[in-house]
């Protein structure tokens, strides 16, 4: 019987292919010793993915191994029959390079050599070490598709890259057809894209990190959410007690209302801890396939490979989350307060206005990303025109009501209640609420003012309120010939910045952000305000003086 397991290896560690010393067993079944897989996850501890060196199941934390007693039993056992223990060959299993010389059942290759496309098991291998015939062979460690290492036209071993073709050749494909290409030696070329794959793994571990700083903000607005609740519920039943029967079942409908909004609330933050996880997961698999490539000694399969698994990772493809760290359920209890007082008129639609600040409660908002250059913002540029009926009397519009100029002449607008009187200003006929818009302006000369308003703004009087930025109504830049100022309420905010005869607006209504950019080859941001926008915003321009045109670029 105790020879039948030894042949089927079951207490030799699949690490060091020998008996188990002080076994340990993981939450996958497997065991292994305890120092053989302490030192396996060590390397990996710079990752935060811990996985099984068989099943390659992943553990995340590390987890605590304790000895695995029974298991330690039966192989002292073993260890008392005087039996030998399993030869140092293994058997090629799933996922393992088998020797090519073995026949029957085939034993697990150690080196493969690139000089005679083939694998060998120890056994196997000797001749290379012993024979001279075999001392210039290339020897590597067991790798599989070994006929993928050679050149199909020539059949020579790949060993050159060519840069101009990006693809592995031989060095008769180098002298031949690649004659005249940028070729450099794999080992070269493999230098080159290691550093490539370092930025990208990098890059994963931050998106990592990031992802896990959201789940736990997640975790913690959750647990706000379940402890307000519990006391909502249990301040607004006090308040129940106190009222007559005739309330009962309005009194029922408010504690469902409660306890159906933190259930939704609840999983739509575990849902969104679920695709955040599944995101992590992904990441990990896929920087372990990266630490794998970047651990391989074969240059010619890390840059067969390095393509499809390099490719940087997608952004932008999760919006990021911002935590809803003030939850309340406080409007419902006013709204259970005032039953007290209000038994006989309230009615069932009261309850169910009140019940709308209720739903209003979530663990998080969904924001998409900021756009990071000018191709982003302008897929969300909208068209503008001017709005003549606003315009001050020496503004002539031009150019389909996109150009304004100062002009000495008085223009032949009608009356109308929304003209500027008194501040040569103009504004647009589109107003922005609910969304995000981005549109271009061409300023020249003295300066001008670019800014957004609400529609009540000041129209009248000769003193700086009706300006743009000069009150609590409106945002501005002043644009002057050497310098810029981001002004509103009268708060001025001094911006250094080179000049820009172009300035980009960015509009986040629902973020409250209105950005400004000094738009070049690159997106220079000169200022951004940050409020809560409460009504449409329309964009205006004010003019300093006669030779300082505004245009609205045209973006489509």
């Amino acid at each position: 019987m105790a020879s039948n397991l030894w042949s089927q290896d079951q207490f030799s560690c699949p690490v060091c292919l020998e008996l188990l010393k002080d076994p340990v067993t993981t939450a996958c079944g497997h065991s292994y010793c305890m120092g053989c897989i302490k030192n396996y996850w060590d390397q990996t501890d710079h990752t935060g993915v811990y996985s099984c060196p068989q099943c390659r199941k992943t553990f995340t934390p590390r987890p605590d191994l304790c000895r695995n007693t029974m298991l330690a039993e039966v192989v002292e056992k073993l260890k008392n029959t005087g039996l030998s223990p399993p030869p140092a060959q293994s058997y090629a299993g799933p996922g393992d390079v088998p020797c090519d010389f073995c026949t029957g059942r085939k034993f697990k290759a150690l080196k493969s050599c690139l000089t005679c496309l083939a694998s060998y098991c120890e056994t196997h291998i000797k001749p290379h070490y012993e024979g001279a015939a075999f001392k210039r062979h290339k020897l590597i460690n067991a790798i599989g598709n070994l006929d993928q290492k050679i050149c199909a036209e020539h059949q020579k071993v790949l060993e050159v890259f060519c840069r101009t073709d990006q693809t592995c050749i031989c060095l008769l494909c180098s002298q031949i057809e690649h004659r005249s290409h940028e070729t450099v030696s794999a080992e070269t070329q493999r230098i080159v894209k290691q550093k490539q794959l370092g930025e990208t793994q990098t890059e994963i571990q931050q998106r990592i990190q990031e992802r896990l700083k959201e789940i736990e903000e997640l975790k913690k607005a959750v647990e706000t959410l379940k402890r307000s609740a519990c006391i909502e519920i249990k301040e607004s039943e006090k308040i129940f007690t106190e009222l007559i029967r005739s309330i009962e079942k309005i009194h029922t409908e408010v504690i469902e209302l409660v306890g159906a909004n933190e259930k939704a609330a609840v999983n739509q933050a575990e849902g969104r801890m679920k695709t955040l996880e599944q995101e992590i997961a992904e990441l990990r698999r896929r920087n372990a396939e990266l630490k794998q490539l970047s651990e391989t000694e074969d240059h010619i399969h890390f840059l067969q490979n390095f393509q499809s698994l390099c490719a940087p990772p997608e952004a932008g493809d999760l919006p990021s989350v911002t935590v809803n760290a003030d939850i309340s359920f406080g409007a419902v209890r006013k709204a259970v307060s005032e039953l007290k007082y209000h038994i006989e008129d309230f009615c069932k639609g009261e309850i169910v206005k009140k019940s709308k600040t209720v739903y209003e409660v979530a663990v998080y908002s969904l924001q998409a990303p900021e756009p990071r250059n000018r191709a982003e913002f302008l897929k969300y540029s909208c068209q503008l025109t001017l709005d003549p009926n606003t315009a001050y009397r020496n503004l002539n519009l031009s150019e389909g009501n996109r150009k304004v100029t100062y002009s000495r002449d008085i223009q032949t607008y009608a009356c109308h209640p929304e003209r500027f009187e008194s501040c040569s200003q103009v504004l647009c006929r589109e107003g922005v609420s609910w969304t995000r818009c981005y549109w271009e302006i061409e300023w020249r000369g003295g300066g001008a003012f670019i800014g957004v308003t609400y529609k009540g703004i000041s129209r009248r009087g000769r003193d700086r309120s009706c300006r743009l930025g000069y009150n609590d109504k409106s945002w501005s830049l002043i644009c002057s010939g050497s310098s810029y100022t981001a002004l509103h309420n009268n708060n001025r905010t001094a911006i250094t910045a080179p000049r820009s005869p172009r300035i980009g607006v960015y509009l986040d209504f629902n973020a409250g952000t209105l950005s400004f950019y000094g738009v070049s080859d690159t997106m220079t941001l000169l200022h951004r305000f940050q409020t809560t926008f409460t009504e449409p915003l329309y964009p205006g321009f004010g003019l300093h003086s006669y030779d300082s045109p505004v245009t609205i670029c045209q973006l489509n």
